[in-house]
């Protein structure tokens, strides 16, 4: 499959270029070509284009992955078109049409909708162009490959956190992220799966469609208007638990409730050492996007990607390349977060310094 798509690729490039040339050099002499400089900032005809579109900017890891991705890709000899969806499924098609009009050679996408792509990703492939799945997984679209965490893992980790920490039968309110991001679905079965082995109970089950942050702070002060009685709140991402701290704060429970994330934000990390946070999940985002442009690159260059594992979209087994996110406690933040240069120590420890 990727020697014919690359091949395909070949061909239509050649093509194009040998037309141009038919009608723009009509005599032998006194023919010059000139630079077509475009808004992606699009090099020679030898230089690999790859196309980025992201969920968007809220989050606040993803600039991190859009600047080492970028920086990878340009020490490869790539050049890196990025586009932001601001979260609108549909800006994201028309943003992947946009790269494949362009004639790019790979697109890389954060999905907004996992489940919505599958159509344009068919027509970057019928373009012979490659695609590959950032961080989300794109269903039911035959990726050339898809690139993420464990994300299973990601829920049994917040699971165990909270199974080893809270009072026996607590009560957890659970706020998962967007019902349209395929990791959600899967950090949502190693929780439950741990949960279910527990004499823990989760009594409330919300999503945050988009990844709305607000969602926590409404679900949590809601739950506790209502009467309801908890010891620990399980959030899909550092932003929500940013909210859902916040609501805590106002009714004096933070330093009670146990509060688990991931993507360990810098807000999430103060928490954890102040103890008003029980844990992140740590996912070293700098080797994920190394890794992604590195392999973007080998497949333009007719390179079959080296995945370690498989993964099932709903219709195809695509090529996985599976990372291992980290725990990080207030017992190993010093040694994970600060130690591995994710953030500096007097921005951890900003508020007890």
């Amino acid at each position: 499959m990727i020697e014919t798509r690359r091949a395909a690729s070949v061909r239509k490039k050649a093509l194009c270029f040998l037309l141009i040339a038919l009608l723009a050099c009509p005599m032998l002499f006194g023919c010059e070509q000139s630079s077509d400089e475009t808004e992606s900032g699009e090099g020679s005809e030898d230089t690999p284009l790859i196309g980025m579109s992201f969920d968007s900017f809220l989050i606040e890891r993803w600039q991190r992955d859009r600047d080492v991705f970028v920086s990878t890709a340009s020490e490869l000899g790539a050049e890196v078109n990025v586009q932001i969806a601001n979260g609108d499924p549909q800006e994201q098609i028309s943003q992947i049409e946009y790269f494949i009009q362009k004639g790019v050679d790979a697109i890389v996408v954060v999905a907004v909708d996992c489940y919505g792509l599958s159509d344009v990703v068919q027509k970057a492939h019928d373009a012979g162009i490659y695609v590959v799945s950032y961080d989300r997984l794109v269903m039911n679209a035959n990726v050339d490959l898809y690139i993420s965490f464990d994300n299973e893992m990601v829920g049994t980790m917040m699971a165990e956190a909270l199974v080893a920490n809270m009072p026996s039968g607590g009560n957890i309110i659970s706020i998962a992220g967007s019902p349209t991001d395929q990791n959600v679905a899967q950090a949502q079965e190693g929780f439950d799966a741990v949960i279910a082995q527990s004499d823990l109970n989760v009594i409330v089950e919300e999503y945050a469609p988009n990844w709305l942050a607000e969602t926590a702070y409404n679900v949590v002060n809601q739950a506790i208007a209502d009467g309801l009685t908890f010891s620990g709140v399980r959030c899909g991402n550092d932003d929500l638990a940013s909210q859902a701290f916040l609501a805590l704060s106002e009714h004096r429970l933070a330093s009670d409730v146990c509060l688990v994330g991931q993507d360990a934000d810098l807000a999430a990390c103060q928490r954890i050492v102040e103890g008003t946070q029980l844990m992140t999940v740590y996912k070293p985002v700098e080797k994920l996007a190394k890794e992604a442009a590195e392999f973007t690159v080998q497949m333009i260059e007719g390179k079959a990607p080296q995945a370690d594992n498989v993964i099932y979209d709903g219709k195809y087994y695509v090529p996985y390349e599976q990372l291992v996110p980290i725990m990080v406690t207030r017992e190993n933040i010093d040694e994970v977060i600060i130690d591995g240069g994710f953030h500096r120590r007097e921005q951890v420890y900003l508020n007890l310094d």
